[in-house]
């Protein structure tokens, strides 16, 4: 079996622990501790994040979209896919590290997307970006940490608070939707979802095309 090979580390911004690219022949993985945040061969359900959002989209030109969290570029690429040529892009990647593997590394995964000129990229908290202003953004889309349940900053729960979604309530356009993904299902985040304003169902999905994958949970929450 080919070895793991270790790319490079990045510090996570208020906490001890580290990301690490690694690579191993064509794959890559990106892991904090023991555990795996992402693959380049699982990677359907990031995908999924976008499409069912964009489905849900407002009709109109000059859609304006926020994604929370680059990652390995995939959900930035079904977003891309999916969008006319006057959409315009915001990321949000807490970790500066993160948009250099995107660019060094890892951007050929997905197909470069970050040099597609309908996107800017920012490296900046989501969670601010979001209280900047109000009705800013017809599509938010949030891949940050895990999900509802942080695994690698505990701040990153605030996103998925009452205040934090009644934020992404407010910067919403009438009709926008808020998406979210997770590694699993929360049936009280539903329920807060819909306390925050939003019409909102759990979609679950699978992690990889192969139907033996693990399940996903994307949120899809619309604002009325």
């Amino acid at each position: 079996m080919i070895p793991w090979e270790e790319i490079d580390r990045a510090k996570i911004p208020g906490q001890e622990s580290e990301l690490i690219l690694r690579r191993r022949d064509t794959e890559f993985s990106i892991r904090t501790g023991g555990t795996e945040l992402m693959n380049s061969r699982v990677h359907r359900s990031e995908e999924a994040l976008a499409g069912l959002a964009l489905e849900r989209a407002p009709k109109k030109r000059d859609l304006t979209i926020l994604v929370g969290g680059l990652g390995m570029g995939y959900t930035l690429a079904e977003t891309l896919k999916l969008s006319q040529p006057d959409t315009r892009i915001l990321v949000a990647e807490l970790i500066p590290t993160v948009i250099s593997w995107n660019r060094d590394h890892i951007g050929h995964l997905a197909g470069m997307p970050l040099d597609d000129p309908r996107v800017r990229v920012e490296a900046s908290d989501v969670a601010t970006i979001l209280k900047r202003q109000k009705n800013a953004w017809d599509i938010i889309l949030l891949d940050v940490d895990n999900g509802p349940a942080g695994l690698t900053k505990r701040s990153n729960n605030r996103l998925y608070s009452d205040a934090g979604l009644k934020t992404a309530f407010k910067a919403l356009t009438p009709n926008g939707v808020l998406g979210i993904w997770s590694a699993g299902d929360d049936p009280a985040f539903t329920r807060c979802l819909t306390r925050s304003g939003f019409k909102a169902k759990a979609v679950s999905v699978r992690a990889a095309s192969s139907g033996k994958s693990s399940r996903h949970t994307i949120w899809i929450a619309v604002k009325p």
